[in-house]
């Protein structure tokens, strides 16, 4: 769990947050509580919130305020909440700021869309860089033949040896998951039954019934007669 509050300034997309202490209790009713936590660096301390909750207001007196405020976007019970950051300029005018889903009790920050676009640009560069250096490292020159490609000695310049990292074990909470499902799918899509097959001995015996049938329906060949 992380502590601590973190700079205005510091991207907060490559950060998750979460308490071991609350994710086996979490609903509806209190996700927002949870959300609202001390230690949670996506929580802004100066919004309405949290001067409806040090008041002891009702929580509804939110949309008569103006200023900073989160509210609870979506429900998926059990697993999926998102909960998004506004400002609210009337009880009928409010500008979206961003948006944090919690998955499985850890939250994350959604992305924006010019982080989206800049970072598929970026993953694009780079497979195009990796893609000249490695055909560029193919190229050979010489003087009375001019440029040619080798593909079975060329080398990648920037090729990196991969090491394979071990995974982490599934959690009980995502194998029950993944079990239900599979049982949906399976319960939903139930596999073919395969037809019996005969026994070996019968499809022998099958084979030589169909060639004794043909040798006797062959006709007999015809005889030339001589002439003299």
């Amino acid at each position: 769990m992380m502590s601590g509050r973190l700079p205005v300034s510091e991207n907060l997309l490559g950060l998750s947050w979460h308490d071991s202490a609350w994710i086996p209790i979490l609903n509806p009713t209190n996700i927002m509580d949870y959300f609202s936590e001390r230690s949670n660096p996506f929580f802004d301390r100066t919004c309405n919130n949290e001067i409806v909750k040090m008041q002891r207001l009702n929580p509804e007196q939110l949309q008569n305020m103006t200023g900073l405020e989160y509210i609870l976007l979506h429900v998926q019970e059990p697993i999926l909440y998102v909960i998004r950051k506004q400002h609210r300029y009337s009880p009928t005018q409010a500008t979206p700021l961003a948006d944090y889903y919690i998955i499985a009790g850890i939250v994350y920050q959604a992305p924006d869309l010019a982080s989206v676009v800049n970072s598929r640009l970026l993953s694009t560069i780079h497979h195009l860089q990796s893609a000249f250096d490695e055909s560029s490292s193919c190229s050979r020159y010489h003087p009375s033949k001019g440029y040619s490609w080798d593909f079975r000695n060329g080398k990648v310049l920037t090729a990196k040896k991969e090491t394979s990292s071990r995974e982490e074990p599934s959690s009980l909470f995502q194998r029950q998951r993944v079990d239900m499902l599979l049982a949906e799918i399976t319960r939903k899509f139930p596999l073919p039954v395969p037809k019996p097959t005969p026994p070996l001995t019968e499809q022998v015996e099958n084979k030589q019934e169909i060639k004794t049938e043909k040798k006797e329906m062959k006709p007999p060949p015809e005889r030339k007669s001589r002439v003299n």
